[in-house]
């Protein structure tokens, strides 16, 4: 795996930042073992009680929710006031056992649809926890922002798709919560044929790069039109439907951008502000940035991260 490449890649990009914050551990569920997230408080919070829940990224088969880009992620939005949410998520692709269960190019999709599965599942069930507990985390419940990188991405897109659809998967969500708005950083989401929301999607901003061949910026080949979905099918879906959505396309660019919220923490904040102040508005942008380059990773394709 060279999923910690890509956390070294991201670091380089931004300084290292010092900045007064203090980090909780709680478990919020029991599975094979406990599952746990990292509560980053800021000594200044913002006066809305804010809050970033930020998954890790490693393809479901690597990653912790204390990896150096987490932090780096939880110290830049602290400095902003807002609270940062990082949870633990069962990483269905180390599961060999259960993998082996799963034959034929069928059976592949099936196996993926399983590992995004659970780990929706388990983003319901934090966010439960969080609901659950804002008081004493001093958190706003219905400022909560959902963000993730890479295999993080999809997680949050896919918890999202399945609120809004009445999906068993999300079914650990509180009664009626929503989230503010989704920001995912090389996401995805998994359905058969072309996603369809039977309710209003968080707003939200796809941040991905046009030569993305690890996590598809269009949709990797469908059995029986059940497919992984990029940013431009989905963008496509959404406004189709009428729902406001930002699309930031990085054009040239592989899955690096799974590590750009750093970079483009700026940018993040712009969008998650508009939202908070009621304003839904589309935006179709071209995303050019002489520094940020391609690496290895635009070359790199699924079958290679598994390598």
């Amino acid at each position: 795996m060279k999923i910690k490449h890509l956390i070294i890649y991201a670091l380089a990009l931004v300084p290292l930042l010092t900045i007064a914050q203090q980090k909780h551990t709680y478990v919020y569920a029991e599975r094979d073992s406990a599952l746990r997230l990292d509560v980053w408080t800021p000594d200044v919070p913002r006066s809305d009680r804010a809050c970033v829940v930020a998954l890790f990224g490693g393809g479901f088969f690597t990653g912790e929710r204390d990896n150096e880009y987490q932090v780096q992620v939880a110290k830049m939005l602290t400095a902003r006031g807002y609270t940062v949410v990082s949870p633990d998520y069962r990483l269905g692709m180390r599961d060999t056992a259960k993998m082996r269960q799963f034959k034929g190019l069928t059976g592949v999709q099936k196996l993926f649809q399983w590992v995004i599965d659970i780990a929706t599942e388990d983003c319901a069930a934090a966010l439960s926890y969080v609901v659950s507990h804002a008081g004493e985390l001093n958190i706003n419940p219905e400022r909560i922002v959902l963000t993730g990188s890479s295999a993080g991405a999809i997680t949050v897109l896919q918890l999202d798709y399945c609120r809004a659809n009445a999906l068993p998967e999300a079914n650990a969500l509180p009664k009626g919560w929503k989230p503010a708005a989704v920001v995912p950083y090389s996401g995805g989401i998994m359905s058969k044929g072309k996603p369809h929301y039977i309710t209003p999607p968080a707003p939200t901003m796809f941040m991905h790069g046009t030569k993305d061949k690890i996590v598809t910026y269009k949709k990797f080949p469908s059995v029986m039109n059940h497919a992984l979905r990029g940013a431009n099918s989905l963008f496509k879906s959404m406004t189709r439907q009428g729902f406001p959505t930002w699309i930031v396309r990085f054009e040239g660019i592989g899955h690096e951008v799974a590590s750009f919220l750093p970079s483009s923490v700026d940018l993040f904040c712009g969008f998650v502000e508009q939202v908070f102040n009621g304003r839904r508005t589309t935006l179709d942008a071209t995303m050019h940035d002489e520094k940020l380059v391609p690496t290895e990773w635009t070359k790199m394709t699924v079958i290679d991260l598994y390598k």
